[in-house]
């Protein structure tokens, strides 16, 4: 069976072959064509992780795949016998899938485990969202360009999209959309064939990996791919163009996921467009779908982009909120609402969206950013499980269930219709992520939709593991490197959750006020008094009022609102004191020196791994650290300088700021 890879990648956390560990091993399969594709993956899989096992007899094997009546979903149980052999059980195919990439990171990675051991996933929809463009560009991609597409071509490789699909499989990813929510024009198309029938390729290898694929529409299709003067979601030529264009897609796709809707944001077409809802949208897609099975996937990312930054009563923060709250129990159970984990947009700190916990009759997934927009583009490293984490683990102080992590799956009508998704990070640069340390998000968030309950440390540990061989210092050494670079990307760039201040469009590197005066709706009304947007209940844009009555207060009040997002919350004076002891621009001026002070600690620790880890994996992270130091040096000098300037109040330790 030819298992070895034309097209050579990066194997990332699966990169180390154990020959030899088993002899043999056994598949007890399950019925129908789905596990017969699982049988060829697993025998596939077992060669490149474990060579030299060869497929034996039922219940012979020293590996072996067993049924169990046990519900365990898409989960496992692995239990070890006396004799050595390995038992991986499971309910339904991808639980074998999922097992062996377990086992083999148990191995690998040198994690000690009690057995049996029994791993279910915490969510049911555990997505990436590529927002990969047909001419081969991704909107905010920083990994090279699609591997998917190419000058509006299908690249059709499917040595690649394999290697891809065991990548996600192996840290439980079961769904993924394929292009970008900003439908463009040729994208439009890909509900029809030819495009369906390369798009069926692709589905092919994913499902062969227990992976559903679904695709971004445009809501004005039935204008511009079915010749209709209307896309009112109400109109009967609408409902039965969209009918009909479904009925062929499953025709050719049977085991097609769903859409993915970006609807009446940021230029996109919508149910707006025709006076109706967002559940009229939603809905009319849900009915032609839900014969097939299928989902509807619906962004939350609603918001007026034409703001005037003269009216300080428009808050884009509470936009979300205000229209999907009213809608609650309107929308049908193959609807489900993808919410944006903040309030605006992917900041390195904002308050946890106050949708979680206000929707009690609707699917909820909670949407992620693993591609850097606004964290650094994969050059400056930035590992964010400890901010999704911080996500997943709010208490939004309701009664019930007041977890995110279990509000998401709690609240939903339809649990298996719930869930996490996430922007993707990866294109064509031979290490898929641009940035090798990149990898880790990518890993970690495949990990954590899996357990909620693994932290952010552990995470870290077992990727540094898997991808390199370090000894005990070196590996502690990376791990914290990974596990501070958060804090350290937000010490150089937005200080206490003022968000922005990046260049406009682009998104990386340092412009104070390049949103300021524009009509995004991102400000942070600095002045010679003070800065911050006050979204006060009291004198502000009653943003704090989203929240439950416990977060209210605490948000409302200055008091007791959080240091790190006092400049979400509330504008205060430069000699405002921090709960730390602090004033704000002293805390300011701290963190924006302690931030590049942490990078250049990070280039010396990275320069002390020359010979310890692969040469193009140190040259990569080295040319990616370096320029993350002049970018930090960039940030530091013109934050410091501008609120400088602002406030004229002088840093206590007389530090080198420009004036």
């Amino acid at each position: 069976m030819e298992t070895e890879f034309t097209t050579k990648r990066d194997k990332c956390w699966l990169v180390t072959a154990i020959p030899d560990r088993f002899s043999t091993y056994s598949i007890d399969d399950f019925t129908g064509d789905v596990s017969l594709k699982i049988h060829e993956t697993i025998c596939k899989e077992v060669s490149r992780l474990f060579p030299n096992a060869a497929e034996t007899a039922l219940h012979e094997g020293k590996l072996q795949f067993v049924k169990t009546e046990d519900d365990l979903g898409e989960g496992f149980t692995i239990d070890k016998e006396r004799d050595g052999t390995v038992k991986i059980y499971a309910s339904e195919e991808k639980g074998y899938l999922y097992g062996l990439f377990s086992l083999y990171e148990m191995i690998a990675g040198r994690r000690e485990a009690a057995f049996p051991y029994r791993s279910v996933p915490d969510q049911s929809i555990r997505m990436l969202n590529h927002w990969d463009n047909f001419d081969g560009t991704i909107e905010r991609g920083y990994a090279g360009r699609s591997i998917f597409y190419d000058h509006n071509e299908f690249r059709d490789d499917s040595d690649l999209i394999t290697q891809y699909a065991r990548l996600l499989c192996s840290v439980g990813i079961n769904a993924v959309s394929i292009n970008n929510v900003n439908v463009h024009h040729l994208e439009v198309f890909f509900v029809e064939k030819p495009a369906l029938q390369h798009i069926r390729k692709i589905a092919d290898i994913f499902e062969a990996y227990g992976i559903r694929l679904f695709l971004s529409i445009n809501f004005a299709a039935p204008i511009i791919a079915g010749g209709l003067d209307t896309a009112d979601p109400c109109d009967t030529r609408v409902k039965k163009w969209w009918t009909e264009t479904i009925d062929a897609i499953y025709r050719e796709i049977p085991q097609f996921g769903g859409f993915l809707v970006k609807a009446d944001s940021e230029g996109e077409p919508g149910p707006f467009t025709y006076n109706r809802t967002h559940s009229d949208g939603a809905n009319m897609l849900a009915e032609a779908i839900e014969p097939h099975g299928g989902i509807i996937i619906w962004r939350c990312f609603v918001y007026n982009c034409q703001q005037s930054w003269k009216d300080r009563s428009l808050d884009r923060a509470n936009a979300a909120y205000d229209l999907f709250s009213t809608l609650d129990g309107e929308f049908s159970d193959n609807v489900i609402l993808q919410i944006k984990n903040g309030p605006i947009d992917f900041q390195i700190r904002e308050p946890v969206s106050p949708l979680f916990g206000v929707l009690h009759k609707t699917n909820q997934i909670i949407e992620f950013q693993i591609t850097q927009e606004y964290t650094g583009h994969q050059i400056d490293q930035c590992y964010l499980l400890p901010m999704w984490k911080e996500v997943m683990d709010f208490d939004t102080k309701y009664e019930g269930s007041s977890l995110v992590k279990d509000i998401v799956r709690d609240c939903s009508p339809v649990k298996k219709n719930s869930g996490i998704a996430a922007v993707v990070n990866v294109g064509m640069d031979e290490n898929w992520t641009g940035n090798k340390m990149a990898q880790a998000n990518l890993f970690g968030y495949g990990l954590m939709c899996w357990n909620n309950a693994l932290t952010s440390d552990e995470i870290a540990r077992r990727f540094v593991r898997l991808c390199f061989s370090l000894d005990e210092k070196d590996e502690e050494g990376m791990v914290r490197m990974l596990m501070t670079s958060r804090d350290t990307y937000e010490d150089y760039t937005c200080p206490l959750g003022v968000g922005f201040m990046c260049k406009p469009n682009v998104h990386y590197g340092v412009d104070v006020d390049g949103y300021e005066y524009d009509r995004w709706g991102t400000y942070h009304c600095a002045d010679r008094n003070g800065v911050g947007r006050e979204r006060s209940l009291s004198s502000g844009t009653g943003y704090t009022r989203r929240y439950s009555d416990r977060r209210f207060k605490e948000y409302e009040d200055l008091k007791t609102c959080p240091d790190e997002l006092l400049l979400f919350m509330h504008h205060v004076p430069y000699n405002h004191v921090l709960h730390s002891g602090k004033t704000v621009i002293q805390h300011i001026y701290d963190t924006h020196f302690k931030g590049v002070e942490a990078v250049e600690k990070y280039l010396d620790f990275i320069r002390s791994l020359k010979g310890k880890i692969r040469d193009t994996d140190y040259d990569n992270i080295l040319e990616r650290a370096e320029r993350q130091l002049a970018a930090a040096t960039e940030w530091r000098d013109t934050i410091n300088t501008y609120f400088y300037r602002k406030s004229g109040i002088q840093d206590e330790q007389h530090r080198k700021i420009y004036d």
